[in-house]
């Protein structure tokens, strides 16, 4: 910066921060940005070097030089008025002095309100430009400094209302030094008008300033000598002296001080503001003899008949009415201040506008209601530049006044929206704005306010605009608290407005803010709610925070006031976790009372979009009976049913699909078998091995061996014969292993192999079992001799069967531990195919024999008989005849496959169900089970068939597969006894 200030302390040095570059310059005086230390606030420090005087004076002698020092005196003296005018005045259009001038062993300075430039360097910067190519042709050579250090090209424009609003704030000021102050300013020149940050013209330059001759108003201002102003000096820089251009032939040939000669160059200003390049028609080169030659001819003084000597046309309002009668010889002929800014140059509407906003605190509240509501319609024709800096700080200003805010804030977000620079105007001046009003004093009155209620609404609407212009921390930091308050607000219509906002705002927040301090707030006011249209709304803006679209929903209330294409989009992704969607929002939706159907359907559409995201299980347990319970609504009508059904049925599906998807993933890995129809999965769990089933070794051989006594082979196909049919050879190579015999567990099993066969005849591997069972072989009180019934016993010889028998043959003499040769069964099932498991036979015997009659004739051979004993597995022939039967109940009805009391039943043996391979003492304590209960029924078959032996009809009923008539178990049954 300036040397000579770095070597003084003062007051501005320190308690300012000064820039180190120059912003503009004002005459003799250098502009600097600077910043108040304790406030932070932006100023300007106008600095004078008394160096840039002194050097014009180094090659003179000893007695120039001393006559040159006393003309800098007299220059530093003039400075010091000018600083020490600004002081005593203080008028809007006059610029503002903040700190009084300092002297300086360098020089001078002062502190003002924060300037941008002055006049006569925007001028000089227009005429650059024109000259490099028009006005994009070079690029501004001045620099601003932000408040927060950032450095940026100074945006200047100059167009019809720019140079009517600086020229009326001009003559403002100029009638307030006529009129009030009663000083002639003498020194008008673009030098003189600085411009500040609002892009408002204020007055400096005071330094020739004076009373006008024969004045009778008091001041303290010195008048000055025209005589000493007017001489000259060649050796001083010519921005120290008077500018000749500027000013009126009364002072330079009428030696006359007059407050009309201020009017004459304000005429010559208004031609410069025009001309091209901007200068005044008047050019003396500070020559007072040439000033006065110009004078002597009518062609080189500007008038209306050589067009103000402007190189462009100027407007015709301003050549026509008024230059006439500012530029004129004569000074009783010009205008005042009060009458130029009368005339019809400035009558239009956009002066008009901003003449009313300069007085705006002065009128009245209808007068001001009614200037905003009409605004909005002028603001488009207004000049970019002059809305951001003009009226745009005027409607913030009136921002305190509490019945106009929703108004002005219109007008606001209007300026906004038609500003190409809308993000920066935001960001410095109306984000601090709207934060302080709605969020700093709204903690302190927390009283319900219709006024701002009215504008919170306002900010509402325009939620989009806000969000488009701001970043993420300022939108976090100023604006999201505006959109909680008016969550939480008591008025219904400042929530619905806020929460239809929620699409556009988050967006610009990232997830741990929607997560921690957005969604709580609008899970509280949905939770608490008593307003339909609330909870309705709250709906619609859990959908919109799961990452749906309410453009889809169900059922479209309306309630947005938005037509079908207004919609705003939703956001693409969701905002919120699955963990809070299912853990917050679902409890939220099943706490719902309510019945009524906008809200349920409004609850319909945030389930579907968290059935989406949610997992299985979660949907199936929690999601679906909420859906259910809803959808049984007593108002909902058939259309939002079949709503709720589609959901239900969409969802109920993908578990369907997920759990099937799961289960068969499972059955591969564990490597598990498959069940089998006959697992009773309704079970409790039967002790081990007492099933006959496959998967734990158990065979219906087993119960032949216990009740015969001795080893008979299997067929490899299960229930293909009756009890006694002799097994077939297998053909081909399979062949039946042996089986091993029953025995108790403390006896040693012989080493033989066994054989396990499937339930469905099958043959597969088994691991090595048996069901253990008492030997009845061992039992030697079994084997009766011989008696008188030991003749009928004698088997009875039949044709020879396809293969030969692999059991012992039967002989004349009864042995018990020998199997008896089949016999003929007549009431057998003669059916070839496999047999299915039947209900217990054992349950069934009473009813069985309870329906006998005398005269009944013998059921069919195809009919099952309810009470007869399963046949062993078997590949003989499947019409073999057993030996070994009880008459069956009468009309026993028609079955498909015969009914044996032994077959693979769950309900065998008191409904056991199948076990796997346990212990051996629990297949034990199973087998024996079987085995009491089997010699109690052979007990009460033996003394039921002694009763019922007259009623056995004589006659045997020849099976369709068996050509001679053979004698029936019954008989032989009958002649044992």
């Amino acid at each position: 910066m300036f040397s000579s200030l770095k070597s003084f302390s003062s007051n501005i040095n320190s308690n300012y921060s000064v820039s180190q570059t120059v912003t503009s310059t004002a005459g003799p005086w250098k502009i600097y940005d600077a910043k108040k230390k304790s406030t932070g606030k932006t100023y300007s420090v106008f600095v004078f070097e008394r160096k840039s005087l002194e050097s014009h004076g180094g090659s003179l002698g000893r007695s120039g030089a001393s006559a040159f020092k006393r003309s800098v005196d007299e220059v530093v003296e003039r400075l010091k008025k000018e600083a020490s005018s600004l002081a005593r005045l203080r008028h809007p259009s006059i610029l503002e002095l903040v700190e009084p001038v300092e002297e300086t062993r360098g020089g001078l300075q002062f502190v003002t309100e924060a300037v941008t430039t002055s006049l006569a360097s925007f001028l000089q910067e227009k005429d650059d430009q024109e000259r490099a190519g028009g006005v994009g042709g070079r690029s501004s050579r001045y620099i601003t400094e932000d408040s927060d250090g950032t450095r940026r090209r100074r945006e200047l424009e100059i167009d019809e209302l720019e140079i009517q609003k600086g020229l009326l704030q001009i003559s403002k000021a100029l009638e307030f030094l006529h009129e009030n102050a009663g000083l002639v300013h003498a020194n008008l020149t673009p030098d003189a008008i600085l411009i500040n940050s609002k892009s408002d013209w204020k007055v400096s330059g005071l330094a020739f300033c004076s009373p006008p001759e024969n004045s009778t108003k008091p001041t303290s201002v010195q008048p000055i000598s025209l005589s000493e102003i007017l001489n000259l000096d060649p050796r001083l820089p010519r921005y120290v002296q008077i500018n000749l251009d500027y000013t009126s032939p009364d002072f330079v040939l009428d030696n006359n001080l007059t407050c009309s000669a201020d009017m004459f160059s304000l005429g010559l200003l208004c031609v410069a503001l025009y001309n091209s390049p901007h200068r005044s028609p008047i050019e003396s080169s500070g020559s007072i003899s040439a000033y006065k030659r110009l004078f002597t001819s009518s062609s080189t003084v500007p008038s209306s008949g050589n067009g103000f000597l402007s190189k462009r046309p100027l407007p015709r309002d301003l050549s026509a009415h008024v230059l006439p009668r500012l530029i004129t010889r004569r000074p009783a002929q010009r205008m005042t201040a009060r009458e130029f800014q009368e005339s019809e140059y400035f009558d239009n509407i956009l002066v008009s506008t901003i003449r009313f906003l300069d007085a705006f605190p002065a009128k009245t509240p209808n007068e001001k209601a009614q200037f905003m509501r009409g605004l909005n319609k002028v603001l488009p024709s207004f000049p970019k530049s002059v809305m951001e800096k003009k009226v745009l700080p005027a409607l913030l200003e009136e921002l305190k006044d509490k019945d106009l805010l929703s108004l002005i804030l219109q007008n606001v977000f209007k300026i906004m929206e038609l500003l190409p620079s809308s993000r920066r105007a935001f960001s410095e001046k109306i984000r601090p704005r709207l934060k302080e009003i709605f969020v700093a004093n709204a903690k302190q009155a927390q009283e319900k306010d219709p006024a701002r209620d009215a504008g919170l609404m306002v900010v509402l609407e325009n939620a989009g605009r806000i969000a488009e212009n701001s970043s993420g921390k300022e939108f976090k930091d100023d604006v999201l608290p505006i959109i909680l308050a008016a969550i939480e607000s008591p008025t219904p219509s400042l929530v619905d407005a806020a929460l239809r906002s929620l699409p556009v705002i988050l967006p610009v927040l990232d997830f741990s803010t929607i997560k921690n301090e957005l969604f709580p707030v609008i899970a509280a006011v949905f939770s608490k709610t008593s307003s339909l249209a609330i909870k309705v709304r709250g709906c619609r803006a859990f959908v919109i925070l799961c990452g749906g679209s309410n453009e889809s929903s169900s059922a479209d209330d309306g309630l947005d006031g938005l037509g079908p294409d207004k919609k705003k989009k939703a956001s693409s992704s969701s905002a919120l976790d699955k963990y809070t969607m299912q853990e917050k929002i679902v409890p939220l939706i099943k706490a719902i009372k309510t019945k009524e159907p906008a809200v349920m359907m409004a609850a319909l559409d945030v389930l579907r979009v968290v059935g989406d995201n949610a997992d299985a299980d979660f949907v199936a347990m929690d999601i679906l009976p909420i859906l259910w319970s809803m959808s049984l609504g007593p108002l909902l009508d058939l259309k939002q049913f079949q709503s709720f059904m589609e959901l239900i049925k969409s969802l109920s599906r993908r578990v369907e699909e997920e759990q099937m998807k799961k289960l068969q993933e499972l059955s591969v890995v564990n490597g598990g078998r498959a069940p089998t129809p006959s697992d009773d999965f309704l079970g409790f769990g039967g002790v081990t091995g007492t099933t006959f089933d496959s998967a734990n070794g158990a065979t219906e051989d087993d119960f032949e061996r216990l009740v015969k006594g001795n080893s008979v082979p299997t067929s490899n196909v299960a229930m293909d014969a009756g009890w006694d049919a002799t097994p077939a050879t297998a053909s081909a190579a399979v062949t039946s292993p042996p089986i091993r015999s029953p025995q108790f567990s403390w006896s040693t099993p012989s080493p033989t192999s066994n054989t396990t066969s499937s339930q469905f005849g099958a043959t597969q591997a088994q691991p090595a079992f048996r069901t253990v069972t008492p030997d009845l072989a061992s039992f030697g009180a079994l084997t009766p001799s011989s008696t008188q019934y030991s003749q009928p016993l004698q088997p009875i010889t039949r044709p020879a069967a396809k293969a030969a028998p692999t059991g012992p043959q039967a002989s004349s003499s009864v042995n018990w531990s020998v199997p008896v040769a089949p016999a003929v069964n007549p009431w057998a099932s003669s059916s070839s195919t496999p047999m299915s498991p039947p209900a217990s036979s054992f349950n069934n015997t009473n009813s069985g024999m309870s329906n006998l009659n005398l005269g009944q004739s013998r059921p069919s051979m195809n009919q099952a008989s309810s009470f007869s004993l399963p046949p062993p597995p078997s590949r003989g022939s499947s019409g073999t005849p057993t030996g070994f039967s009880l008459p069956p109940p009468p009309g026993g009805t028609q079955r498909q496959s015969s009914a044996t009391s032994f077959g693979q039943s769950p309900s065998s043996f008191g409904g056991m169900t199948h076990q796997p391979a346990g212990s051996m003492s629990s297949m034990m304590n199973s087998g024996m089970g079987a085995t009491n209960r089997t010699m109690n029924s052979m007990s009460s078959m033996n003394s039921m068939a002694g009763s019922m032996s007259a009623m056995t009809p004589s006659q045997p009923v020849t099976q369709p597969q068996q050509q001679q008539p053979q004698r029936s178990g019954l008989d032989k049954y009958e002649s044992l006894l």
